[in-house]
């Protein structure tokens, strides 16, 4: 297995960790950031998932400079994303439903859950299609949104901006637009299947 999709499964591996550390009641203690008060344990699971996210593009970084793409990580790269966002999001939905509705999740996980559908039926024809560049842009939409979330709008709320709502109604903007866009442009998979 080569370096690009051994950095993608370690993103996976991080997944269960940073939802240990979001979900399970770990007395930690709080934190004080600009007057956001934010439970120690929320503030280790956001710096894992930057970690993981800032992942997504160092592999992609190495794949594309070693030459090492291959089908595999044009599966996998997406597919770990799609598992972070969501661990992300319904996360969210449980600890801070005010601020992560879970209509947005579900419209997100809806356009995550299809386009992963195409991609399989594609995958059984042989064919494996790799992430748009608009994809990516929804992608890093996503990850961006859900970091200001867990940090509960650290530092904008100290000149009251609403940061964290503002990038989560552009990732859900993304997230139709590349929605529309890949069904558009794959529709010959879906007409073409048995």
């Amino acid at each position: 297995m080569n370096v690009p999709n051994k950095i993608t499964l370690a993103r996976i591996a991080l997944i269960p960790v940073f939802m240990f550390f979001l979900l399970v009641d770990v007395p930690m203690g709080n934190l004080n950031l600009g007057g956001v008060d934010l439970p120690v344990s929320v503030f280790v699971a956001a710096i894992i998932f930057i970690v993981a996210a800032a992942t997504d593009w160092l592999d992609g970084y190495y794949a594309r400079k070693l030459q090492l793409v291959t089908s595999f990580g044009k599966f996998l790269d997406p597919l770990a994303d799609k598992l972070l966002v969501t661990a992300a999001l319904v996360g969210l939905v449980q600890i801070s439903p005010e601020l992560v509705p879970a209509w947005i999740v579900i419209i997100i996980l809806s356009r995550e859950f299809a386009v992963t559908g195409i991609r399989l039926v594609a995958a059984g024809d042989g064919d494996v299609i790799a992430a748009s560049q608009l994809g990516k842009w929804k992608t890093v939409s996503q990850m961006v949104a859900i970091i200001a979330c867990l940090l509960h709008n650290f530092p904008f709320q100290a000149i009251g901006l609403p940061f964290a709502s503002i990038a989560l109604w552009v990732a859900v903007v993304l997230t139709i637009w590349s929605g529309i866009d890949y069904f558009t442009k794959n529709k010959h998979v879906l007409m073409k299947s048995k």
